[in-house]
């Protein structure tokens, strides 16, 4: 996939540098990341590629609906995409879509044990088969999310359930952009996510994930874009600013701590 950006408006996102910069950009690796500080332009961008391509949203509202990306469809509507191979499978999920999918997963389930219990209250007396009628559509959806998702999302770790969650809505060959995945995870749970992305990857997976996680931007033959210093450029992993500063850190945390105990 190929896209281009002709910019006519003012104000944000269109002020933001490095989407002024942005005139073509290629992804033609498996897993492509979106590096650079916080308002660098980088997760604004995958809202927009994930508005102009037409990305499922795995949250609470759709990307044509949700408010909060109200600006970023005004930005989204001057880029063009070029598909290679044109695919609707993925989807789009921003690390706070993915507690806000939680909640709104355990409301629409607590919803429908709600009317479970009203039918057997209307329905007392009356015969099993009209009961059974009655209640087989809450039922029905009922047993999908349990075999979709076990007994909740809400019964597992933040880092289990971003598992569970993740592994039940992907299906092969799509492309998915991701926000930020690394935040309800640990390192060692970032790890096991590095092994699932290769073996999404060979399922004929595509990635594009904006992080600020060392860790995932180390996948083998990555493509890395840096949003900072006001511009687009890839980057070698191994000059990204998280992981010069992180092995730094590691290396001698007395020279950055120092400062702290003097």
């Amino acid at each position: 996939m190929n896209i281009g950006s002709t910019l006519n408006e003012t104000g944000f996102p269109f002020s933001v540098p490095s989407l002024r910069a942005l005139s073509e950009m290629t992804f033609d690796s498996e897993i492509t990341f979106f590096v650079g500080e916080n308002g660098s332009g980088k997760s604004t961008l995958l809202e927009a590629l994930a508005i102009a391509a037409g990305s499922i949203t795995v949250g609470s509202e759709s990307v044509t609906s949700d408010q909060t990306l109200t600006e970023v469809r005004r930005y989204a509507r001057s880029l063009k995409l070029v598909w290679n191979q044109r695919t609707k499978k993925g989807f789009f999920m921003r690390s706070e879509d993915f507690f806000g999918y939680v909640k709104h997963m355990n409301a629409v389930k607590a919803e429908m044990l709600a009317d479970l219990q009203e039918i057997e209250k209307e329905y007392k007396g009356r015969s099993a088969t009209a009961k059974g009628l009655a209640s087989m559509p809450y039922a029905r959806e009922l047993s999908d999310m349990q075999q979709r998702y076990g007994a909740g999302l809400d019964t597992y770790s933040h880092g289990e359930s971003f598992f569970t969650l993740f592994r039940s809505r992907f299906v092969p060959n799509g492309l998915y952009l991701l926000d930020e995945p690394e935040a309800p995870l640990s390192p060692s749970r970032q790890l096991t996510l590095l092994a699932l992305l290769k073996q999404m990857v060979d399922q004929g997976g595509q990635f594009i994930i904006a992080t600020h996680s060392p860790i995932l931007m180390a996948y083998p033959n990555a493509t890395i874009w840096s949003f900072d210093d006001g511009g687009l450029r890839q980057i070698r992993y191994e000059d990204t600013e998280h992981y010069t500063i992180t092995r730094g850190f590691l290396n001698h945390p007395e020279n950055y701590l120092k400062h702290l105990i003097e």
